[in-house]
């Protein structure tokens, strides 16, 4: 099969790409039959559904200036195209200013770095921003030619880096088999890890519960109870039920959070009402009344095979409320709609009790200057041995019954 001839060039906006053209890679999807009901539906080929490399989120955070403007993120998205101009492969790609909002930590090379006379900033980042969530990176049309195209993008990245004198070049919440390609092509892996839910055939939440070990199973329900003890109500939004009114109660609970944690919350007020007329259909908003008042709300957004966690805040407290709206309400969802997980975000070791698992998460960096290379390779090969060794005694304490655990 003769090699395809291509073209790397970088967009500063994906208002410049149709959104059909750029989802062509980052979410192809063909007619299939659904065997339940004999209807024709949409379904990834070879990939489930991902919300976040689509074209409508990634570039709702443009549009809204969440990401360009003075956010020290500018977008840099790499293009592979034939020589007629189609678009056969591509990276939500870039420049930073700083590490913030990435969820994969690397102040401490900076500043390495720094001390030491070179400028870690500005570099590259192939990510959804403020986004920890596992997804392709190196977007490519499905094909014979597809394996080509992703390492030529891969390349690309590097080549780009050492050409404009950048201290390195960063792949974050990427797939395991994309790290290992990038991983033969010089750059170095790391890993960290995530709790995520896995639903084994559930068909309620109790038959859930039924999984766990006695006292876990009572400590949830107490939970739950305890949440809406206060005549807390529980209501979730999805499609038209995202109305104007809806976004401003929840963008209060973001900035209240936001600004405790990071200090300056990354979303803007307009992101939501862009990104909730984008994409309604794939965010599923947990919000909770009292006194016909909004008092906190979780996000979520609505995948091929996944619900995934992000925001979250409130205005009043109550206990066990967090772990309601944004643990036990995504595994009821989860269940009903048969998906295969749940992915509640980043770090949270309170979520294993509540039978999220570690899960392995990656990341591939490439560091342009030999020395800082070395060092940096040197704490990855020890930090890669303590995180293996972490997940493995974090599974050993997972809350599900030693009985159904040996029968498998």
């Amino acid at each position: 099969m003769p090699e395809v001839e291509l073209r790397i060039r970088i967009a500063p906006s994906l208002a410049e790409i149709p959104a059909e053209t750029w989802d062509a890679c980052a979410c192809p999807a063909v007619k299939v039959l659904d065997e339940d009901n004999l209807s024709p539906e949409l379904s990834t080929q070879g990939y489930p559904y991902n919300p976040f490399i689509s074209h409508g989120f990634l570039h709702s955070l443009e549009q809204s200036v969440s990401v360009g403007g003075r956010s020290g993120w500018q977008p840099r998205h790499l293009l592979a195209e034939d020589a007629s101009g189609q678009l056969l492969g591509c990276a939500p790609c870039y420049v930073k200013l700083h590490s913030q909002g990435e969820y994969v930590f690397d102040a401490g090379w900076a500043d390495a770095y720094e001390r030491a006379g070179g400028d870690y900033y500005p570099k590259l980042q192939v990510a959804v921003p403020f986004t920890p969530v596992t997804g392709r990176r190196l977007l490519v049309r499905p094909g014979p030619q597809a394996a080509t195209i992703r390492g030529a993008l891969g390349d690309a990245l590097s080549e780009i880096t050492t050409a404009s004198q950048l201290s390195s070049a960063h792949v974050t919440f990427l797939t395991e088999a994309e790290s290992c390609l990038l991983g033969e092509r010089g750059y170095l892996q790391r890993t960290d890890q995530q709790f995520h839910w896995h639903n084994q055939g559930y068909a309620t939440f109790e038959d859930f519960l039924s999984a766990l070990s006695s006292r876990k199973r009572k400590a949830i329900r107490r939970e739950r109870k305890e949440a809406l003890a206060a005549g807390v109500e529980v209501v979730p939004l999805t499609g038209s039920d995202l109305t104007e009114e809806v976004w401003d109660a929840f963008f209060r609970f973001y900035m209240d959070t936001g600004s405790r944690k990071w200090g300056r919350p990354y979303l803007t007020r307009e992101f939501f009402s862009i990104v909730g007329a984008t994409m309604p259909d794939k965010i599923l908003l947990v919000m909770a009344r009292r006194e016909g008042r909004w008092i906190a709300g979780a996000i979520n957004f609505i995948g091929g095979d996944a619900l995934y966690g992000r925001n979250w805040g409130a205005v009043e407290h109550h206990p066990f409320l967090h772990f309601e709206l944004c643990y036990y309400q995504a595994i009821d969802y989860a269940i009903a709609h048969k998906l295969a997980r749940v992915e509640a975000g980043a770090q949270g070791e309170h979520k294993l009790a509540r039978g999220y698992l570690p899960q392995t998460t990656y990341s591939a960096h490439f560091i342009a200057h030999p020395g800082l290379r070395r060092a940096v390779a040197d704490y990855l090969a020890r930090e890669r041995a303590y995180i293996q060794a972490a997940g493995e005694e974090l599974a050993a304490a997972a809350p599900f019954r030693k009985d159904l655990a040996e029968q498998e």
